[in-house]
């Protein structure tokens, strides 16, 4: 069921929304050569504690997940897309790290992802995260009345499209409200004027995921929840909660 928010209620996801960005900029901060994954979820936890709310990805189970999601953070480096598990792993020069972090306050929940360069970045990389950031911003400026969802997706696929990037095709945005994960699914593709109409209140999680190589195709790490790239190309995630109104798109995660 598609739930529709009032304004009072956005003004308090936008509550939620800080406390993520606000994570997400720590987390970017000391995301430097040396340091470890789990280092990393440390200092979300710890921002996210410090403001009141708590971290929506720990113990969290969708229904593809073997086990409960073991951290507050979801850290995924290089050919990972999605749904990276930070372990001990040590960042090194020239990794692409993509950073998805979300966040449950006074009983409303926000959700955003970033990717960056850590040190020197390689060869395609910056146009790799540039392009997804694009898309983000595509399918935010989609995000009007009057528009439906395939427009969204559509806008996504386009800026993919025109940079020979590829994007897996069972994973994508989705609602957002008391929940993480609520109706409708957002997917990443879409034909223009199809799908859910587009009303003042709906809230939706955007987040476009970019595979370098052009392929769409995954596999499943063995921990059951971190997609790889099929090909071992590098990948970019990126993702707002984007709250639809009368005057336009409202995004929740900014900082």
């Amino acid at each position: 069921m598609v739930e529709l928010k009032t304004a009072t209620e956005i003004d308090a996801m936008r509550q939620a929304g800080r406390v993520v960005a606000q994570a997400l900029q720590a987390v970017t901060k000391h995301a430097t050569p040396g340091t470890r994954l789990d280092e990393l979820d440390d200092i979300a936890a710890t921002v996210i504690a410090e403001a009141g709310a708590r971290p929506t990805f720990l113990h969290y189970q969708p229904h593809f997940a073997p086990t409960p999601f073991p951290a507050v953070i979801c850290a995924s480096v290089n050919d990972v897309i999605v749904h990276g598990i930070p372990g001990r792993q040590r960042l090194r020069d020239g990794d692409l790290l993509s950073v998805d972090c979300g966040a449950h306050l006074d009983g409303w929940t926000g959700d955003a992802a970033v990717s960056l360069t850590v040190g020197h970045p390689r060869d395609g990389d910056a146009a790799l995260i540039h392009a997804t950031e694009s898309a983000l911003r595509a399918g935010i400026a989609a995000a009007t009345p009057g528009n439906r969802l395939g427009d969204i997706g559509h806008a996504i696929a386009s800026v993919a499209t025109a940079g020979g990037y590829g994007v897996p095709t069972d994973f994508g945005g989705h609602g957002i409200g008391r929940r993480m994960h609520e109706d409708p699914h957002v997917p990443n593709h879409g034909r223009p004027g199809r799908g859910l109409p587009l009303r003042p209140g709906l809230v939706l999680a955007i987040e476009p995921m970019f595979i370098a190589g052009g392929d769409d195709r995954y596999h499943t790490a063995a921990d059951g929840w971190a997609l790889h790239s099929a090909d071992g190309s590098r990948a970019a995630h990126a993702e707002h909660t984007v709250a639809i109104t009368d005057d336009g798109p409202r995004v929740l995660t900014l900082p």
